[in-house]
This record gives C-alpha cells, sequence and structure tokens, in this order.
C-alpha cells in the first residue's frame, strides 16, 4: 500500500511572526512615537503651568508647536492627545521587541494588533487635516508620530495580507511581498507635498 504521508496537508503554524526586519521596525517607530509623545506632554505640562511658555519647536508662524498645542484638536478625548501616544507606542515598542524573541503571534492578535494601527493612522491623517487647514500650523514632535505611524500602519498591513489573515487577491498579496515599502513613501510623499503647498508662499519667501 502506498505511503500517503506525502499527500497529507503540514499542520498550520500556531501563529505567525513577522520577521526581523518587522521587529526593528516596530521598536524604531514605536521609540520615535514614544519620544515625540514624551517631549509633547513634558511642553503641554509647562504650557499649562505658564500660558506665556514658548516650546522649543515653535520656530516660526508655520512650524509653531504651540499653536498646536493650545488648540481643541490636541485634547481630541478630553485629554491630551500625546498621552494617548505614550500607551499605544509603547505597546508597538513592547510588540517588535516580543518579535525579536521569535515569538508567533495568532490570527486574532495579527488583526487587533492591525486595528489599532488602522485607527492610529486615521486619527493622524484628521489630524493632518486640521493641522493644516484648520489650526494652520505645523508640530515638528506631531510630524515625527505621522511618519512613524504611517510606516507603522503599512508594514502591519502588509504581515495581515501576507499571512492570509486579511483576506485579498493574490496580485495583492504578491505586490505587498516586494513592494511593501511603495505604499509608505507614496502616503508620506503626499502628505509633504500638501505642507509644501499648504504654505508655498511661505517656504519660497
Amino acid at each position: 500500500m502506498a505511503d500517503r504521508t506525502a499527500d497529507r496537508t503540514p499542520p498550520r503554524a500556531p501563529g505567525a511572526g513577522g520577521g526581523r526586519a518587522l521587529a526593528l521596525l516596530l521598536v524604531l517607530t514605536g521609540a520615535a512615537g514614544l519620544l515625540a509623545s514624551w517631549v509633547i506632554t513634558l511642553d503641554k505640562f509647562k504650557l499649562l503651568e505658564d500660558p506665556h511658555f514658548t516650546p522649543g519647536c515653535s520656530l516660526n508662524p508655520v512650524v509653531s508647536c504651540g499653536s498646536v498645542m493650545k488648540s481643541d484638536q490636541a485634547s481630541a478625548f478630553g485629554f491630551p492627545n500625546p498621552m494617548m501616544g505614550l500607551v499605544a507606542y509603547g505597546i508597538v515598542v513592547c510588540v517588535g521587541v516580543s518579535l525579536l524573541t521569535g515569538a508567533l503571534f495568532p490570527r486574532w492578535y495579527w488583526l487587533t494588533f492591525w486595528a489599532g494601527c488602522l485607527f492610529g493612522v486615521g486619527f493622524v491623517s484628521w489630524l493632518q487635516f486640521e493641522s493644516l487647514y484648520r489650526i494652520n500650523a505645523l508640530c515638528l514632535w506631531c510630524c515625527l508620530a505621522w511618519v512613524a505611524t504611517i510606516l507603522l500602519f503599512w508594514y502591519v498591513t502588509s504581515v495581515n495580507v501576507r499571512h492570509g489573515f486579511l483576506p485579498a487577491p493574490r496580485f495583492v498579496r504578491a505586490f505587498f511581498d516586494e513592494f511593501t515599502w511603495v505604499l509608505p513613501v507614496l502616503h508620506i510623499g503626499v502628505v509633504g507635498m500638501l505642507v509644501l503647498t499648504r504654505w508655498w508662499d511661505f517656504w519660497t519667501s
């Protein structure tokens, strides 16, 4: 009787990792977001103590962290936004460190993590719009958090698509497998162009 063991489907892995490159990316983007959130939180406390305090990143009428921190949008949920960032980016660092140790996470974990990243990039996109067209000022530390969140979102999306956790056609999975970097570059490039055109006269004067 023929041996049928070769026809058997190998058991599925208990979870999926992200590779060393993704793990390092999570650690670095999480650390960048933590740094930005920490500095903004400290400056926010100083601003509450002294309304005339000028943050170090308030460089000119456009790059004015103080204007952003004093806005209603800076406390979208009733408390300073960077306090939420301290928790969220801390989780990102923890996930990255876990992946560096070889941890494997189940599908539900990756999808939950992706949902958090989706919320993050959506919230960041709203803040970008408000900063450019309502507050009319930029915060450099906020920009650092924006870039970190965009990178984080697209690369976590890539992991979920490539492992089949998010349903996608084969060509989409193939694209993410080879060209994930294109999407965050385009995303950041679009934001950069919006910033450039929004204050074109100021940058070129």
